[in-house]
């Protein structure tokens, strides 16, 4: 196993007001992240997810305990040295607005070229490579202000990747997007880490495309602690539930989903298979229905028939039979 690009040793992250004063948000903390590794930060709100990427990247300074970048203490670390280590993309939106795609994303060489912008046949190459990378080298020659919101998140990380840091750094890059935008970002960030070795760490609200992208979770807890695993991992110990359900707010570990708790005194029978099958019973379930598959004659029954992409659904309930042609119609006549 290759040495860790990160690695961080009893951390202890939070705020000094004065020598006296200070909060601390979470201590004790141990982490490692590898190049090729795409791992996501995740927990509730306000437990110190962008306090611990702002440490991470001395964007504020830790309270105690260590963060190395391949094996050198950051602290020994000059401003230049770490630029070229490290890269970040902030939540915030840059004012930029006047600027070309391609001017933009050459600022991620300063580091290499200095305040005066003497760019190498090898700068050149990085950005090329960068708008690349990031699927935006046909918006180079536009305004920034002209971008989507994707656009604009993309050519950030190809400004992030022009610097070829060792660790590239998001905190919430998804989340002004859309559902395809963010699916389309998480991919890219995933991508960039399994296919161009590049170690990469993202703060995501997203816990279910978290879930289905990342090697591995750092998840955050309310006392300041973080569970580390893969997804399915975090999974099958509980840690899921334990993070994050709340009263009458669970998490199912079956369909990796968070559920309302209810009563559920509302019965019906289910015999289907399929993928009518499985969306049917989610669908009852959210009516607040426990789903049996076997039950007492007096039960309301449901049976699916499927043929092809076309559907339906009969219903028998207090001796009389219904033919219905969708879920829709279904918890209509469940419920009246």
């Amino acid at each position: 196993m290759s040495s860790p690009v990160l690695s961080a040793h009893d951390l202890q992250i939070g705020f000094q007001s004065s020598r006296a004063s200070r909060k601390v948000v979470a201590s004790g903390l141990n982490l490692e992240l590898r190049a090729s590794e795409f791992v996501c930060l995740a927990g509730p709100n306000g437990v110190g997810k962008s306090t611990l990427l702002r440490t991470l990247t001395r964007l504020q300074p830790a309270l105690g305990g260590e963060v190395r970048f391949s094996g050198k203490p950051l602290r020994d670390l000059s401003n230049k040295d770490l630029a070229s280590m490290v890269s970040v993309v902030l939540t915030e939106h840059v004012q930029v607005n006047v600027m070309r795609v391609r001017e933009l994303v050459g600022l991620g060489r300063f580091p290499h070229t200095g305040m005066f912008d003497s760019r190498s046949r090898q700068d050149e190459k990085a950005i090329e490579n960068a708008l690349a990378l990031t699927d935006v080298s046909h918006l180079s020659d536009r305004f920034v202000q002209e971008l989507s919101d994707g656009e604009r998140q993309r050519v950030m990380i190809a400004r992030a990747l022009a610097q070829e840091p060792l660790l590239l750094v998001l905190d919430e890059p998804t989340a002004f997007l859309d559902l395809p935008g963010r699916i389309s970002i998480m991919h890219l960030l995933r991508d960039l880490a399994h296919t161009h070795r590049q170690a990469v760490l993202t703060s995501t609200h997203d816990l279910d495309l978290a879930m289905r992208s990342a090697d591995r979770i750092w998840l955050m807890n309310r006392d300041g602690s973080i569970a580390q695993g893969s997804p399915e991992d975090l999974v099958l110990s509980g840690q899921f539930g334990h993070t994050f359900s709340q009263a009458n707010l669970q998490y199912n570990a079956l369909t990796g989903q968070f559920e309302e708790e209810r009563d559920r005194t509302k019965l019906v029978v289910l015999r289907a298979e399929g993928l009518a099958g499985t969306w049917t019973e989610r669908a009852l379930r959210r009516a607040g229905f426990e789903v049996l598959v076997e039950g007492a004659p007096d039960l309301p029954l449901v049976e699916v028939e499927a043929q092809g992409i076309t559907n339906s659904w009969r219903l028998t309930w207090q001796g009389v039979s219904r033919e219905l042609s969708s879920i829709y119609a279904l918890l209509n006549a469940l419920l009246e």
